[in-house]
């Protein structure tokens, strides 16, 4: 591999429209930059995080904005209104997400089929507009990824992926990519499939304000170093080995441009 001479350090998914930002969201994107992230793909749970996204990117230029709905009980309104967001404002976003299905949240069958249902309406529209996928999917991963499959989706990252290397085989022969956050110094799960992944097929993230080393404290886009060193132990390679395949990775899936 040819080493990146300017090796992007993206956050790919974090939640900077958040509340618990708002106090000294300024000073926590300072303190993102000193670390050495150029840029942070800033997703959202509903229309009011979507709007607050795109409001909060013209005033910081580090933030790539995204918009989805969180995958609990969404209505076909709130469907239809945040497909309508998405298909106007289409040239400002980098991503639609967080998107996908919730097992640990949808228990019953009918709940299920009604997660899939939107999921795949988004899926549908990021085919449409050629945007990534910012994809949930806690306790749901197989689904997950055979609704991608099925509905021939492209440019897909699992973020915070839950399941095990089998479930996750069919995503990396795909080429779809997983986001590893800092909370993989403390999982075993995400240690054992990171082991597993491909360099090809990994990206990082920060899911701030949550999934930090530290689940008592808050996260932050500056600890983004913390998933990028864990994989590089884990992988048993130079931690800039992790990071020139993490650049290439970002551009392949969010463009040359981010």
């Amino acid at each position: 591999m040819n080493p990146d001479p300017d090796p992007l350090l993206v956050d790919t998914h974090a939640h900077i429209c958040d509340a618990r930002f708002d106090p000294d969201r300024a000073a926590m994107l300072d303190r993102a930059l000193a670390a050495g992230v150029s840029a942070v793909v800033a997703v959202g749970e509903d229309i009011d995080d979507a709007r607050k996204n795109l409001e909060l990117a013209t005033t910081y230029p580090m933030l790539r904005p995204a918009a989805g709905l969180y995958p609990g009980q969404p209505t076909p309104a709130e469907a239809e209104e945040m497909i309508t967001f998405i298909r106007t404002h289409r040239r400002r976003l980098w991503a639609i997400g967080e998107v996908g299905i919730d097992f640990w949240l949808a228990k019953t069958e009918e709940d299920r089929r009604h997660q899939e249902e939107i999921f795949c309406q988004f899926i549908h529209l990021a085919a449409e507009l050629n945007l990534p996928l910012n994809v949930h999917s806690r306790s749901a991963g197989r689904r997950a990824v055979e609704l991608l499959m099925q509905n021939s989706a492209k440019r897909v990252q699992l973020h915070a992926f839950d399941g095990k290397y089998a479930t996750a085989a069919p995503a990396v022969e795909a080429g779809y990519f997983f986001s590893i956050p800092p909370s993989v110094v403390r999982s075993r799960q995400k240690q054992k499939l990171v082991g597993h992944l491909p360099l090809r097929s990994l990206l990082v993230e920060t899911d701030s304000p949550v999934l930090g080393a530290d689940p008592a404290a808050r996260n932050e886009p500056a600890r983004l170093m913390t998933s990028v060193e864990a994989i590089a132990e884990i992988k048993k390679v130079p931690a800039a080995v992790v990071m020139d395949a993490i650049a290439a990775n970002v551009r392949i899936l969010y463009g040359q441009k981010i």
